[in-house]
């Protein structure tokens, strides 16, 4: 029995969770090796395919190494998904998991080498919005993936003027790409410390948030060896929904999350989808449109504010907002709508037509996104308002935590939900785009497995050199995926209707 004030010891770590650890170090271990042996090098030669890879002097063991690695990894992560032994064991272990791949070369993509273009390109006075690192005479562009050398920067102010002081500290490439991995990494040190707060907001353990969010097999391989800009992306958003969570109604720091949520559309444009339930997370008291005009306006002022300054500072306006329109260059069946676009040509290729239908479907689903998000939303407010009934103008709550936790959990869960429309519906998919929902899901969905699943089947896409499978399996992927979907639709449209009082419950949100 403990003394009254004595420290409560931790829990005991069971034999399992102690393999799991073990298990995806040695993994995380592997994926470096497999990174030094045949990773996204400067000099690694391009348009590699798996083939070609495998012919390699280092081929067989790079990929042995990768294959292995990737497996452990995901294993351990997912043999844990229903909560590891303790808030600090799921710490420590995702930053056990993330030093091999720390020091690791870049993995699974060659983003950074543009990244690193692009900053170079703006720290020499050249508008990166209106031209592509090689007419800019990036002195790295060798490096730089032949698709994305013409192409103008995609993302905000905020992140061309990160890359650019990253160009500057770093002096040379490889001091460069190690000041981007340390930007990286700051971003996910910041959603790590956000990460408790919005866990007891949301009324999940924050052993398992930290686990589901920080462990997984993307994060390791993507946001820290790839060093992608989602990680500063996730960390601003994450603190920006802390700060309307803990903070609901006061002007200052509405202003405050609405500004650090405007950085995060300034580094990733996608972000901006959080934004209307970041105001239903902002809202204290009775759910009424006045409120809702109120405190929405202060957080939106401190968005536009936070656009205003950072597209001003960069000297660049918003010419950034021309550049997303590049992000659908790249054509791969792992989004959905490319992938029904591709079996729609396919199919028009049999009786002798070319239906050219990958743009079509993608624009249909970007009109379909816009409505699928507006639903959300409202659903968000409507579940919100139904909360007045059973808290007082003040927001107390008579019995319980169970409105307290809905005030936070219901708009997150709806973020949650808007991020991953976003990733499905979007012209362009790549692997690190799922860490975009997992953060929020892993704060707010009651069951595990519909997300972790996809977002374990994406790690095996990208190859440690960035080769991307989907461009080597483009008919047989397109088909799966569209299949896929079918299955999905039928089986929803098939799931009978939530009651009244299943409907307000985030928890029913997945499926099961």
């Amino acid at each position: 029995m403990t003394a009254p004030g004595a420290p409560v010891p931790p829990p005991p770590v069971s034999l399992a969770a102690s393999g799991a650890r073990y298990v995806g170090l040695a993994g995380a271990v592997l994926l470096a090796v497999a990174g030094y042996l045949g990773g996204a090098l400067p000099d690694a030669p391009l348009g590699a395919t798996p083939a070609s890879i495998w012919r390699a002097p280092d081929g067989p063991a790079t990929l042995t190494c990768w294959l292995i690695g990737t497996i452990l990894l995901v294993g351990a992560w997912w043999s844990l998904r229903g909560g590891p032994p303790s808030t600090r064991w799921a710490y420590v272990t995702a930053g056990l998991w993330a030093l091999p791949l720390l020091v690791a070369p870049p993995l699974g993509s060659r983003d950074v080498y543009s990244y690193a273009c692009q900053g170079w390109t703006y720290a020499h006075g050249v508008d990166p919005y209106t031209v592509g690192v090689a007419a800019a005479g990036c002195p790295w562009l060798d490096t730089v993936a032949p698709i994305w050398r013409d192409t103008p920067a995609p993302y905000g102010p905020v992140f061309v003027l990160l890359a650019a002081l990253a160009v500057g500290v770093g002096g040379g490439l490889t001091g460069t790409i190690v000041a981007l991995r340390v930007i990286a990494v700051a971003g996910l040190l910041v959603a790590a410390l956000c990460l408790p707060g919005l866990a007891r907001a949301a009324g999940v353990p924050t052993r398992r948030a930290a686990w589901l969010a920080l462990a997984g097999p993307l994060v390791g391989v993507h946001l820290v060896a790839g060093a992608h800009n989602d990680a500063v992306m996730l960390g601003l958003l994450l603190c920006g929904l802390l700060i309307a969570v803990r903070r609901p109604g006061r002007p200052a720091a509405l202003l405050l999350a609405g500004a650090l949520l405007g950085l995060a559309v300034t580094v990733k444009a996608s972000a901006v989808v959080v934004v209307p339930f970041a105001v239903l997370a902002g809202m204290p008291g009775r759910y009424t449109v006045r409120a809702l005009l109120r405190h929405g306006g202060w957080l939106a002022g401190g968005l536009l504010a936070a656009l205003l300054v950072t597209s001003a500072a960069s000297g660049l306006g918003f010419g950034w907002v021309g550049g997303l329109t590049h992000s659908g260059d790249s054509e791969q069946w792992t989004s959905p709508p490319t992938a029904v676009g591709f079996v729609i040509d396919y199919a028009g290729a049999l009786v002798g037509q070319d239906p050219q239908a990958v743009p079509v479907v993608r624009a249909v689903a970007l009109v379909l996104l816009v409505g699928v998000l507006a639903a959300l939303w409202w659903r968000a407010w409507r579940t919100l308002r139904s909360l007045n009934e059973v808290a007082s103008p003040e927001g107390a709550c008579p019995d319980g935590v169970g409105p307290w936790v809905a005030r936070s959990r219901v708009p997150l869960h709806g973020a949650a939900l808007a991020l991953v429309a976003t990733v499905v519906l979007s012209p362009v998919f790549h692997p690190w785009y799922a860490t975009w929902p997992l953060a929020l899901l892993a704060l707010t969905a009651a069951g595990t497995t519909w997300f972790v699943l996809p977002a374990a089947a994406a790690a095996f896409l990208a190859l440690p050199d960035g080769t991307n499978l989907a461009r080597v399996t483009k008919a047989p992927g397109a088909l799966a995926m569209t299949a896929l979907l079918l299955t999905v639709l039928v089986r929803t449209l098939r799931r009978p209707s939530p009651t009244p009082a299943a409907r307000s419950d985030p928890r029913n949100d997945q499926p099961r």
